[in-house]
């Protein structure tokens, strides 16, 4: 089948593009991997809209969900793109078969930055993300000594929501260093981003009386076949569950795969995609949106959508040049709104080197193939340049993952190692397919 467009994800910029773009008559396909509509932040929100425990801010997505679903779109759910072919608009999908595409919009959002530190693998470790999942899709919540160690917005959101459903975690361990905030004032962005800042002292106050040991360092997970306790530098818990967060980064295995052009960011310390103010990439048919072009929020990823799909129209011939700037000027005064306290953010939570670098050599980074940061230094010291050579020497990034949970620890520790920044360190080319398939996929195709 053939589309004007085609969006990858159906997150908060996939189904606000969409939305756009069957306003203004483009035909539109959309691709998701996921059973419902939603993308991560409002995951599964049209069966648990007005639950209490996750709050109004989640159930605010019920209406972009609603309008999407009214859109005319043809939605494709529980399907995954395994290769795009971007010079002729090509997708392999599965199921489904393969589609056509005259432009093709990336809106896949983002991931949880690995954690790598001792004892990450043992069961009962995992990442807040993944408990956030879990509390929305199937209303569950962690059993006995639940521990919350990391930082960012979204642990005090965990923390808040999991006390609402009467789960409240036994200890917080927050690992932002002391004089953070101070820094995170000097970066600016506070006053104009107030809005979304008062949002946070809501979960702050929310979140008053649970104990909390601040700037944590050392942080190891220890147990005997699961996890039974968290040490830290100067302190120890008993815990059933740990739960890991250093914030989110681009999602950009795709962007990557296809050869697009990024850029380092500096403030947020991960690879992004070069877009221009609509979303526009390097490669003339593709645009990227959301999270998976930068960090921004949802909001942010609502006006990004609309100004791709905007951007889209246009260069299909269905908007002219005066009509796209009229459309985009309020949809982008938005979204500056929506990134005002980006700075303010990425000051207080930058994450530490330990974070992107574990110091100790006997930690696992690449889960698939078991491959320790020492195992990572040496390889550095044999002469890998980056990940891309790593893989000859350990074959790191070469699981079920692909390098999503290692490849920018992996980079990370041999710019360390040969003494480098680490922009200057070319980041994992994944390949198509971009997620595994079996056999018995491939040879339905």
């Amino acid at each position: 089948m053939s589309f004007d467009l085609a969006v990858i994800g159906a997150g908060p910029a996939g189904m606000a593009a969409a939305v756009e773009a069957r306003a203004l008559g483009l035909a539109v396909l959309v691709v998701d991997e996921q059973p419902a509509p939603g993308g991560q932040v409002f995951r599964s929100v049209e069966a648990a809209h007005g639950d209490a425990v996750l709050g109004a801010e989640y159930s605010a997505g019920l209406g972009l969900v609603e309008s999407f679903r009214r859109s005319g779109a043809t939605y494709r759910p529980g399907t995954t793109l395994w290769h795009l072919d971007p010079d002729s608009g090509e997708m392999s999908l599965t199921p489904g078969g393969p589609a056509v595409a005259r432009r093709v919009l990336l809106a896949t959002g983002a991931q949880e930055r690995p954690v790598p530190i001792l004892g990450w693998t043992l069961p009962g470790v995992m990442g807040m993300g993944a408990a956030q999942i879990m509390l929305k899709t199937a209303g569950a919540v962690p059993s006995g000594q639940v521990v919350l160690a990391g930082q960012g917005p979204l642990l005090w959101l965990l923390a808040a929501q999991l006390k609402r459903a009467g789960a409240a975690p036994a200890l917080i361990l927050e690992t932002t260093p002391k004089g953070r905030l101070a820094a995170a004032f000097r970066a600016g962005g506070w006053f104009s981003g107030r809005g979304l800042l008062l949002k946070g002292l809501g979960l702050l106050r929310e979140t008053r009386g649970l104990p909390v040991v601040r700037a944590v360092t050392g942080l190891r997970a220890e147990g005997e076949g699961r996890v039974q306790r968290v040490v830290w530098d100067g302190g120890s818990a008993d815990c059933d569950t740990l739960l890991l967060h250093e914030g989110v980064v681009p999602a950009t295995h795709i962007p990557l795969a296809l050869g697009l052009e990024h850029a380092w960011d500096v403030r947020q310390q991960c690879w992004r995609p070069v877009v221009d103010v609509h979303g526009a990439s390097s490669h003339d048919r593709v645009a990227v949106a959301g999270d998976g072009a930068g960090i921004g929020g949802w909001q942010a990823a609502v006006a990004s959508g609309q100004l791709a799909a905007l951007d889209a129209a246009h260069r299909l011939g269905r908007l002219t040049a005066e009509g796209l700037a009229q459309r985009a000027a309020p949809v982008r005064r938005m979204q500056a709104e929506a990134l005002a306290l980006r700075p303010f953010l990425d000051a207080l939570y930058a994450p530490s080197a330990a974070v992107l670098a574990p110091p100790d050599d006997q930690v696992l980074v690449c889960r698939c193939e078991e491959v320790t940061a020492g195992q990572v230094r040496a390889a550095a010291r044999l002469g890998a340049q980056g990940p891309n050579q790593a893989k000859t020497f350990l074959r790191s990034g070469m699981g079920a993952c692909q390098g999503r949970m290692c490849g920018a620890t992996v980079a990370r520790i041999i710019a360390e190692s040969r003494g480098v920044t680490p922009e200057t360190v070319a980041p994992l080319r994944p390949r198509a397919p971009y997620k595994p398939l079996t056999v018995a996929q491939l040879a339905g195709l």
